[in-house]
């Protein structure tokens, strides 16, 4: 797996080597960016301890300023999936919410659970059969990002894409010194020391949503899920 993750990273890094791009996913394209309370920084999501519950968390509007709401003409996804096993026949769940100008939340569960309200405080809004909890507003941006760092690695990987060679699956084939020499660097700072966070002190958006599981695994355990923004 931590091969598989590697190669993935490797191959983003060469394939944004045309445009230069170095920076994470907290700046998009001239459209998103130019709405940025639909501009979509991460998504996260776990289990509880018990595995009863699966946490959903949203993060929108890289680096916002203190002013900065959620949006009443945008609807905010988390698409579930859920299936017995791997490529076998699946169900969807959507958990979408939506805000008012004064950021009252409405969200739904699929067809079975529903909450609105106030979701600003840090115990969250919970809704009335308890299976659904929501927080939404402001939060130090979670994503940690060592700039300096990732801006070396692509230049050691630009030094060296003459060279490359792949396998079949599109991988970039690399000795354990090579590879050593990039996951190292990931790690750190230019010529070595602590890695620095460039996201430290950061402010964004967050929605977070606690769902009972039961709610999303509708046709078994394994769970896929994606985020989105939408106008409305």
């Amino acid at each position: 797996m931590l091969a598989k993750t590697y190669c993935l990273a490797l191959a983003l890094v060469v394939l944004a080597l045309p445009w230069q791009t170095r920076a994470a996913d907290h700046r998009d394209g001239p459209t998103v960016t130019a709405d940025p309370v639909a501009d979509i920084n991460d998504v996260y999501t776990w289990m509880s301890p018990d595995a009863e519950t699966v946490y959903l968390v949203m993060t929108v509007f890289p680096f916002a300023a203190a002013s900065a709401r959620f949006s009443n003409q945008i609807q905010y996804v988390f698409h579930t999936t859920s299936a017995p096993s791997f490529g076998a026949a699946s169900t969807d769940t959507d958990v979408i919410c939506t805000f008012a100008v004064d950021q009252t939340v409405q969200c739904w569960v699929g067809d079975d659970s529903y909450l609105t309200g106030n979701a600003s405080s840090t115990s969250g809004l919970v809704s009335s059969d308890g299976r659904v909890r929501v927080f939404a507003g402001p939060r130090n941006d979670p994503f940690f990002f060592n700039l300096s760092g990732f801006v070396a690695t692509t230049d050691i990987v630009i030094g060296a894409a003459g060279g490359l060679t792949f396998d079949a699956a599109g991988c970039p084939q690399l000795d354990a010194a090579t590879s050593n020499l990039l996951v190292t660097q990931l790690r750190t700072e230019p010529g070595g020391g602590a890695p620095m966070d460039d996201f430290a002190g950061a402010t964004t958006l967050a929605l977070v949503v606690a769902v009972d599981k039961d709610l999303l695994t509708k046709s078994g355990p394994i769970l896929s899920v994606w985020g989105s923004t939408n106008a409305r």
